[in-house]
């Protein structure tokens, strides 16, 4: 979906925040309560096995989760960002040591800076200030793509969400409050989400990630944003800054039903609970998904601290820890190469003496030969 400024904002009254009593939300707690119930103990499972683990495993499953979080929410969003950047940059902030960090980028830095911020400092009041600093850093020259916008300001004109038919007819799936009333709105919004109102923490994360959509107080990013304050609202409910899942990865997993639910909620009318329910399912498929990323930390853990005097070439090392890390197709001599930024001749003497000494396995012949890692 993209986002447009109409010439005359077409208001409908069936929109949500056209509803009389909004933004008094209601829903029925029996059809939520076992949803809430199974949510709130598989984070207690997750959180219960993660703090019986040492430091350095837990600070390697918070890179992979903060990776995918970031790296997935953009894909929501059409960017795809470039995975390497944003590991090697929040490793630095996490004080983590890449055998072979990617290139720093300014933008990627400042994208990182604001998920850290988010959740390192979750306890702290969301201020105008603090959000406004948080979407400079999505748009640090203060262009999307090509196109100029208001950075670190609310937008002054009106905004749809739009989709493309296959006649090309454009099809308004939203339109967000007029402009005149986005100031007043958003300072609701944080005066809600600072206050300790009693509220369950986690319906509190659910109704945030909502209720921002609805105001869509930006030009662009409002979707990132969104998902920032989620996993900041996450962290207050978990009362934890580490992120062992990513909520952002499941909901492109599942982006044609996101996308759906929020149209269904924003054109509908005050009671959420088909809305809450939805994001109770997701949440609760982000944290059982998150068992196969923990389990290949505690795999990656296990490896070198059985190997770790055997392999101490750093161009080694970092093959493995791709390779443990999940590469995603064949570990050749030339994608070794190309990743490491040597001569392929280098990383086909680092794979073959890997091979031989059991720690790589060999798959294929000839041009198709490629390594996968041996026993464990």
């Amino acid at each position: 979906m993209k986002k447009q400024h109409p010439r005359r904002p077409r208001l409908r009254q069936e929109y949500i925040y056209r509803q009389r009593g909004y933004p008094d939300f209601t829903w029925d707690s029996s059809l939520i309560i076992g949803a809430l119930t199974r949510v709130a103990g598989r984070q207690g499972e997750m959180l219960g096995k993660m703090r019986q683990l040492g430091f350095g495993v837990q600070r390697e499953a918070v890179l992979n989760a903060l990776t995918e979080e970031i790296t997935k929410s953009s894909e929501i969003e059409g960017e795809i960002l470039n995975s390497g950047q944003v590991r090697s940059s929040l490793a630095k902030r996490l004080n983590i040591t890449l055998e072979n960090p990617a290139k720093k980028s300014h933008r990627i830095d400042g994208i990182v800076q604001s998920m850290m911020d988010a959740v390192g400092n979750y306890k702290e009041p969301l201020t105008q200030k603090r959000l406004f600093g948080w979407h400079a850093a999505l748009f640090p020259t203060g262009y999307s793509g090509m196109r100029k916008i208001r950075v670190a300001a609310y937008r002054t004109e009106a905004m749809q969400v739009v989709s493309t038919d296959r006649d090309f007819s454009n099809i308004v799936h939203y339109e967000a409050p007029p402009p005149e009333e986005v100031g007043a709105q958003t300072d609701a919004f944080l005066k809600w989400l600072n206050a300790d109102g009693g509220e369950i923490p986690l319906l509190k994360a659910a109704v945030a990630h909502l209720w921002f959509v609805i105001i869509h107080p930006f030009d662009d990013g409002n979707g990132r944003l969104t998902r920032v304050i989620t996993e900041m609202m996450l962290a207050r409910a978990e009362n934890t800054e580490l992120r062992f899942y990513s909520m952002s990865a499941q909901m492109q997993k599942e982006k044609a039903g996101y996308y759906a639910i929020l149209e269904r909620t924003t054109t509908g009318t005050l009671d959420i609970t088909p809305w809450l329910e939805w994001f109770l399912g997701c949440l609760e498929r982000a944290i059982d998904g998150s068992g196969e990323v923990i389990g290949k930390v505690m795999e990656k853990a296990a490896f070198w601290q059985k190997r770790s005097t055997d392999v101490t070439n750093p161009i080694q090392r970092e093959i493995i820890n791709r390779l443990l890390d999940g590469f995603v197709g064949n570990m050749t001599s030339g994608k070794a190469a190309k990743i490491l930024k040597v001569s392929q001749d280098t990383a086909a003497r680092a794979l073959k003496d890997l091979a031989e000494r059991g720690i790589l396995s060999i798959r294929g012949a000839g041009r198709g030969t490629h390594y996968v890692l041996g026993k464990l």
